[in-house]
């Protein structure tokens, strides 16, 4: 059930993002409701399988590699759907859903494997700081995909290109708007969930160095987004410069750790 489910969610998110991408085929607005529905269907089933996974392991889909990859593409697609419907602009998912598809097909392929999971109140606060983390992540891509668009949109316009992009593409200004209100909710999900980690370890006695490192790593990119944007008053062009190459060395990070260390923890 839970392969089965996921197939179908991966297989949404590219539908969806196929759908938005549809302006650069034809001269064409997107589907709003058709791209929208594509990502509903997508995070629904995706919603069954990590059901349907917790009840066969007993076990919320938090701990170990598989689970809780796919957890994260679920909260990353559930926020983009949550921006696309109060936007009513599409064209995030483009890049926001195949971001979505790609752990949830890492999940399946590494398997879907429980890890140990802590009780009572040790449990709760171990849940609190994943599922913070994994929002932040997920606003961070979120600013990430705007800064990227806003990008290639300026360099067409620099060019005096006015072609699919131009039709497809939300103005500067709204993805300027979106990369900051994205990048202040990364930085906020982030940096409480790097808090309760901290503490977490310190609590418990339990630190894994590379799972600091990776937490670290994701935090200061955010935070150099977030707080430049508030303290600094970066510029658009800056901020989506910061965005895309910080959430790409996030990722970079990620899979040095995985790489260097394959069994890192069941967290990393």
């Amino acid at each position: 059930m839970t392969a089965i489910a996921h197939f179908v969610a991966i297989t949404a998110y590219i539908a969806a993002a196929a759908l938005a991408a549809m302006p650069f085929a034809r001269p064409i607005n997107a589907p709003v409701r058709g791209v929208i529905g594509a990502l509903a269907l997508g995070v629904l089933a995706h919603a069954v399988a990590l059901v349907a996974f917790a009840r066969s392991a007993g076990a919320l889909p938090l701990t170990g590699l598989g689970p809780s990859l796919s957890f994260a593409g679920f909260v990353l697609a559930a926020t983009l759907l949550v921006v696309e419907i109060a936007a009513r602009e599409v064209s995030l998912t483009v890049i926001a859903a195949p971001l979505a598809a790609l752990p949830t097909t890492a999940a399946n392929l590494v398997g879907m494997v429980p890890g140990a999971e802590p009780v009572g109140a040790k449990g709760t606060w171990l849940v609190a700081h994943i599922t913070l983390s994994f929002l932040g992540i997920a606003a961070f891509a979120t600013a990430a995909a705007a800064g990227i668009m806003y990008l290639v949109q300026r360099r067409e316009l620099r060019s005096r290109r006015f072609g699919a992009i131009f039709r497809f593409f939300p103005p500067l200004a709204t993805l300027d708007r979106v990369n900051h209100v994205a990048a202040i909710a990364g930085w906020i999900g982030l940096t409480l969930g790097v808090v309760l980690a901290g503490a977490y370890s310190i609590a418990y006695h339990e630190m894994n160095l590379l799972q600091l490192m990776w937490g670290m790593g994701a935090w200061i990119a955010v935070s150099a987004l977030a707080l430049g944007r508030v303290i600094a008053g970066w510029q658009a062009r800056r901020a989506a410069l910061i965005a895309a190459y910080g959430f790409g060395a996030v990722l970079i990070l990620y899979v040095a750790l995985r790489t260097a260390a394959p069994g890192a923890g069941q967290f990393l």
